[in-house]
């Protein structure tokens, strides 16, 4: 489940309901619960991110004020509830998305495993990176003829049917000729990689000097949509006005690594912002991604890194935060007027 996309550069200023923005609300009543989350965390059928929204699955917030005196109110019966009754789900491990994705790739059972479809297109993993310095690795499985893979990170405003390093989200390394891609520019980089290879990419944002930044937006005022008998929030993405504000991250540095040795620095100062683990396929390739903490590869140059997979504990923590400064900010203003 894709959380925290943040914005390039800056987090949004958050929003409270003084501001005169009204919290959002679903039309799912009391009369219509929604399903609990299954075990494994996500459900098996679910609405797909698309170019300008997002759909992040929404959990019952038990911390939420008024939420027992909303159940038990006979005034409150067939009213909407209330979307700060509830959260932004937040998985307990980094897997491939199975929202966050082209429709037309195939993942696997344990969201570690992708096949690609025809024409290219990308995958994102749940979580994101905002600073230091992270690493993960992956396997090419099956690379048929005419077949192809990019590799790299992608921000949330990337689109999801085209390649990784297709615009000036994201930052791709390509099997055929070992090219580098941002902004479809392709620039030689290294000898090509294919079937059998373990590829690893490692990213270093620098440390982010404003405490806020560190906070992810808080989802608590998007507007509630129901699929499938499970909710998700609907994030609309504001492409357009973050592009205008993309800044460089002075500092930072993508590099990649096939089976374990460094390729070089890929690209240096890439724009600021939050990076997901992102893979794009060409036609029938089959990568397996490894988020750690285990590597089979490990980089060799001695590199300071954290696996990916550290990301799980510290995006619940995040969002934890966000969830209280929303009800701190709005203390007083989330009423029920029964």
């Amino acid at each position: 489940m894709q959380q925290g996309g943040g914005g390039a550069g800056a987090c949004r200023r958050r929003t409270t309901v003084g501001e005169g923005v009204a919290v959002a609300t679903t039309r799912k009543t009391r009369s219509e619960p929604a399903a609990k989350l299954p075990a494994h965390g996500y459900p098996t059928e679910h609405p797909f991110n698309k170019d300008g929204y997002r759909y992040i699955l929404a959990d019952a917030d038990p911390h939420a004020p008024n939420r027992q005196e909303f159940d038990d109110s006979q005034e409150c019966a067939g009213r909407p509830i209330p979307s700060y009754f509830y959260r932004g789900a937040v998985l307990p491990r980094v897997i491939l998305a199975p929202n966050d994705r082209a429709a037309q790739l195939k993942l696997s059972d344990d969201r570690m495993t992708v096949t690609g479809e025809k024409g290219y297109c990308l995958i994102r993993a749940s979580h994101c990176v905002r600073s230091g310095g992270w690493y993960y690795e992956f396997t090419v499985d099956d690379m048929p003829p005419e077949t192809a893979c990019r590799v790299g990170w992608a921000q949330a405003y990337e689109n999801l049917q085209a390649p990784c390093g297709y615009d000036k989200f994201s930052y791709s390394w390509r099997s055929r000729k070992g090219t580098r891609f941002h902004n479809s520019r392709g620039r030689h980089y290294s000898a090509a990689y294919g079937e059998g290879d373990v590829l690893g990419c490692y990213i270093y944002l620098p440390e982010l000097r404003d405490p806020s930044a560190l906070v992810p937006d808080t989802v608590k005022d998007k507007p509630l949509v129901k699929f499938k008998n499970y909710l998700y929030y609907e994030d609309q993405l504001e492409t357009q006005q973050v592009l205008k504000s993309l800044r460089p991250a002075r500092g930072s540095r993508v590099v990649f690594y096939k089976n374990g040795r460094c390729q070089g620095t890929a690209f240096v100062d890439v724009h600021a912002g939050c990076y997901y683990p992102a893979v794009s396929l060409y036609r029938g390739c089959t990568v397996t991604v490894n988020f750690g903490p285990s590597f089979r590869c490990p980089p060799r140059d001695g590199v300071r890194y954290r696996p990916v997979s550290e990301c799980a504990t510290e995006t619940i923590a995040q969002q934890t935060l966000s969830d209280l400064l929303f009800f701190v900010e709005n203390e007083g203003k989330l009423t029920l007027e029964l």
